[in-house]
């Protein structure tokens, strides 16, 4: 793996994941999709169906089966809330990039979308725990921190791209 990222939900993972991909010239995976693919249902349908525990049991499977390939990885939100995945995200040799983005930038970019049905579900005050209580996992495994607030997915993706290079 070239580069793994981390964050909560809409900071930017997958948009900046595939740019990166491109700017490496290597593969980009998204691990949420390659779960949906796997399971041959929608995140929401499986949750609904099995239950966390055995969502994270996938999760945690198809992020093994991940990092053993080259390329740009973009997380789900909650990947490292599991101590096992947090586990090999701190061991991992490929760099951590923890993408952070205010509450109210997260609203802006996915409180309409009806792909992520938890957003709809939440007050904006149920998000913002949400995202506190995630910080320290995610902060216990990055080699990076960069906030996207403000920032466009080509600033950032150039802000990953020279850390890269010189590490």
């Amino acid at each position: 793996m070239d580069a793994i990222l981390i964050g909560f939900m809409g900071s930017g993972k997958t948009t900046i994941g595939r740019m990166l991909a491109k700017t490496l010239l290597v593969p980009h995976t998204d691990l949420d999709q390659e779960i949906v693919e796997n399971a041959g249902q929608t995140i929401p349908e499986f949750f609904s169906n099995y239950g966390e525990k055995k969502f994270r049991e996938l999760e945690h499977q198809i992020l093994l089966n991940q990092l053993k390939k080259n390329g740009v990885l973009s997380t789900g939100g909650g990947t490292p809330i599991s101590m096992q995945n947090l586990e090999i995200l701190q061991a991992t040799k490929a760099p951590v990039i923890l993408l952070e983005a205010s509450t109210n930038t997260i609203l802006e970019r996915v409180g309409k979308s009806k792909e992520r049905p938890l957003v709809n579900q939440m007050s904006v005050e149920q998000l913002a725990e949400l995202q506190f209580k995630r910080m320290p996992f995610y902060q216990k495994c990055a080699n990076l921190c960069i906030n996207t607030d403000n920032h466009s997915p080509l600033e950032i993706t150039e802000q990953i791209y020279k850390y890269l290079s010189v590490n």
